[in-house]
């Protein structure tokens, strides 16, 4: 299976979020399972690349032209996909991949966790989403969905995605 992960590019995070990162690869490449993700080789992007490597497993990056070229992409990954810009490098990954974990991570994360999300509730694909809550990180997202279900989401909202508090509850949740 390949499962896609977001996550952040920063190296400016607490230790924690590295650890679940790279927890998190030694559980995907011990169990089978291919990376593919923002082709990145900083933050929890270049952590958990290099664990799933670091393990025997495989692992696909996907990244855009202009992040290349200032570069920030990782090597020796088994396949390296250059797209054009941001929007075709996510449908690339969502076409590769067959679930979605998102680690913590940024604005951008958050954009692509929408996103997914979004294409979900329109029925555009019925893969898998999982947000891993290392720390408490994704607990005011789920507070504010629960805000916005008085008036702007429909409760059915949280059968589309789990959350899980572990590497363990994530990988089984696909």
């Amino acid at each position: 299976m390949h499962i896609c992960v977001f996550c952040s590019s920063s190296d400016a995070l607490p230790e924690k979020y590295f650890k679940a990162a790279r927890r998190l690869g030694n559980e995907m490449a011990n169990s089978g399972y291919s990376l593919v993700y923002g082709g990145g080789n900083r933050g929890l992007m270049g952590a958990i690349a290099r664990e799933v490597k670091d393990r025997g497993g495989t692992v696909t990056g996907v990244i855009a032209k202009m992040l290349k070229e200032y570069g920030l992409a990782k090597d020796g990954l088994d396949e390296l996909i250059v797209t054009d810009d941001m929007r075709q490098r996510k449908s690339v990954m969502e076409s590769r991949s067959e679930a979605f974990i998102f680690l913590p991570g940024g604005t951008g994360t958050l954009e692509e966790a929408m996103e997914i999300l979004t294409l979900k509730q329109l029925h555009c694909h019925n893969k898998p989403l999982i947000f891993l809550n290392t720390a408490g990180f994704y607990n005011r997202l789920i507070s504010f969905f629960k805000f916005m279900e008085k008036k702007f989401i429909k409760k059915d909202l949280y059968k589309m995605f789990h959350i899980a508090k572990d590497k363990k509850e994530a990988l089984k949740s696909n």
